[in-house]
């Protein structure tokens, strides 16, 4: 099996799986997944958040999603538990189809890590 083929197969997975348990069985896009990945970052799962906050929940799982690729960086914790990374080296320029398969690619590798996927 090719590596897109199985990248394809393993999304797939992923969005099957996160939709049943978090979605009532409507298919969760990219964003919603992002987002979901913040919330287990931040480690506070039975909170609300304001708009404000959720676009943050979202950086905090880009930063985590793209630091097995050299691009951030853990750096500390805040006084309110928030997780901050640092820059270590600048995202090239993608296209917005390269972003998404860097992304869904840094989606399934973080979800086999944390063995929900094989």
């Amino acid at each position: 099996m090719s590596r897109d083929e199985q990248l394809k197969q393993r999304w797939d997975l992923v969005v099957e799986k996160l939709s049943k348990q978090f979605a009532d069985g409507d298919t969760l896009d990219l964003d919603a997944i992002i987002y979901l990945i913040g919330v287990q970052e931040l480690g506070q799962l039975g909170r609300r958040f304001k708009k404000d906050h959720k676009v943050d929940l979202m950086h905090i799982a880009i930063c985590r999603l793209l630091e097995p690729y050299g691009y951030y960086e853990f750096d500390y914790y805040d006084e309110d538990k928030w997780p901050h990374y640092k820059v270590k080296e600048a995202l090239p320029f993608l296209k917005a189809g390269e972003q998404s398969v860097l992304m869904k690619e840094a989606i399934v590798n973080y979800f086999v890590e944390a063995e929900y996927i094989e």
